[in-house]
């Protein structure tokens, strides 16, 4: 049985074929029946270093602690060794790490911060505990397999109301009790749905981030602003509750950063629209059940909900990450579509795109800073247990200067990241549309790039492992191949950083001389 002890000499009989136990972390596992099924071989088991010793150094070298928590390996523990505790634990659902830099500073014990308060702290918590218990393991096998997220996982984020949170603050949370009923509607604010963002990077890869209904973030806000009631009583609280799905269609292989170069048209013909193109890399469009499209009109470009039906038609596009995303070719075949599913003016389409920008880009901003700084806790973490030269990592010079830069980027994104989501708190939605847009623009082509960089530094500190799909480096494979999808995604770096900048030449003042 587990609750066997032994002493490390009585271990120490064990170390040959056929007659294997080893010691990982206080705990004696007998791996005589394993060996041959074991992925590396059964000579790293029958090694001088490993039969019959304790292990723990070795197995840390090679394995992540999950692969101890996994039911085919756990039945593996006989025992554990007299007068020794296990030392590593696996984090319980909700705790926050304790590596230095792995949770940002209003996180972090002994740390303080103007921007949070208890309730943030108490309805992160919540979050996070929900995303490891109800959204990891789906995000683990959907990840893999490329398929939809299950709608049992979607009806459990509708029932805690974090479908209509990640919106933000705004009137569809009126009503609605949010985390069990840990924060009102009327309290909620940016930071609150920035922990949301925060937290579902944190056990997702890139894709299943987009994967859990992206498309709808970014494609149900034209509704709720710029629909008619009749149209938001339709769509909004079927989609908020996670029975149907939208996404935003603008991009086109004719168009991307260039939105007046779209080509799709819809001619008028009588109450209907007659709707005619296609879109590109349309997020949530394999499964997506309606269309925030942008179409070009004889008055001008304009903005119109289509719902999948006659004449829609889509098909999935293979991109670097997993097919979770449902990203989707879509094809408009003269599809009929009533006049009152117009978002806003007819030709005045820019100005509900544009008004959608700010909080797309600063929500990619919130998965992308989160992701980044798992980057550097997992860093940090490998380069203490990996022993090289009979040294861990960290002994060399060059692996501690590349950690300074990754801690000094993802600080310098989450200190701007923060302010900027305080002045959202602060200002308007008019406002933040006269304000932000620049700033925004620039902390999102900041974010990206030093993610970037950091996938590379993290590449580098993993070596050959951060290049396999499996295992110790999984994760930072995942990152360095996806990273550059922030960069793209709801603007490109280049054509963002220029927003900003023409944004500010445009507050300059007239008397402003050297």
């Amino acid at each position: 049985m587990a609750s066997k002890e032994y002493t490390l000499d009585e271990i120490a009989q064990h170390n040959k074929e056929g007659d294997v136990w080893i010691v990982v972390d206080a705990k004696v596992y007998d791996v005589s029946k394993f060996a041959n099924l074991h992925p590396g071989g059964a000579n790293v088991l029958y090694a001088e270093s490993v039969a019959g010793k304790d292990a723990t150094q070795v197995f840390f070298g090679l394995h992540r602690h999950e692969v101890l928590l996994r039911p085919q390996y756990k039945r593996l523990q006989i025992g554990t060794v007299q007068g020794q505790k296990e030392q590593i634990r696996a984090p319980a659902p909700g705790e926050l790490s304790r590596v230095p830099y792995g949770e940002p500073t209003w996180l972090s014990k002994g740390y303080f911060s103007p921007y949070y308060s208890d309730n943030h702290r108490k309805f992160q918590t919540a979050v996070r505990e929900f995303f490891t218990t109800v959204v990891q393991p789906e995000s683990v096998k959907c990840e893999e397999s490329g398929k939809k997220i299950s709608q049992e996982v979607v009806d459990k984020m509708a029932q805690t109301n974090i479908i209509a949170m990640r919106l933000g603050p705004g009137r569809h949370l009126k009503g609605r009790t949010l985390m069990g009923g840990i924060v009102k509607s009327e309290e909620f604010d940016y930071f609150h749905e920035a922990i949301i963002h925060a937290e579902l990077a944190r056990v997702s890869s890139r894709a299943v981030v987009d994967g859990l209904l992206a498309g709808l973030v970014i494609g149900l806000p034209p509704v709720l602003n710029y629909g008619t009631p009749e149209l938001y009583e339709k769509v909004v609280p079927d989609a908020l509750a996670g029975k149907k799905y939208v996404a935003l269609a603008i991009s086109e292989a004719f168009a991307g950063s260039d939105v007046g170069g779209l080509q799709t048209t819809a001619v008028r013909d009588g109450d209907y629209w007659v709707i005619t193109g296609t879109k590109k890399w349309i997020t949530n469009g394999t499964f997506a059940d309606y269309f925030t499209t942008g179409c070009k009109t004889e008055t001008g470009f304009t903005v119109i909900l289509i719902e999948r039906g006659p004449g829609v038609s889509t098909k999935p596009i293979k991109t670097a990450y997993s097919s979770v995303a449902g990203t989707a070719f879509v094809t408009f075949d003269k599809v009929r579509v009533p006049v009152s599913n117009t978002l806003g003016q007819v030709g005045a389409g820019m100005s509900v795109i544009l008004s959608n920008f700010n909080h797309e880009r600063w929500m990619v901003s919130a998965t992308s800073l989160s992701a980044q700084r798992l980057v550097v806790e997992e860093s940090l973490k490998w380069s203490t247990q990996r022993i090289v030269f009979g040294k861990p990592l960290t002994a060399q010079p060059v692996i501690r200067a590349k950690l300074a830069n990754m801690i000094s980027r993802v600080e310098a994104c989450q200190n701007w990241f923060e302010n900027i989501t305080h002045q959202m708190n602060k200002m308007s939605y008019k406002e933040q549309s006269d304000k932000l847009a620049g700033p925004i623009g620039l902390l999102k082509q900041f974010i990206s790039r030093s993610g970037r960089e950091t996938a590379e530094d993290a590449t580098q500190i993993f070596g050959g492992r951060a290049i396999t799909v499996t295992g110790m480096g999984k994760f930072i494979e995942n990152y360095h191949r996806t990273s550059g999808f922030d960069a793209i995604l709801a603007g490109a770096e280049d054509v963002l950083a220029d927003l900003g900048v023409r944004q500010a030449l445009k507050k300059m003042p007239r008397d402003a001389r050297l």
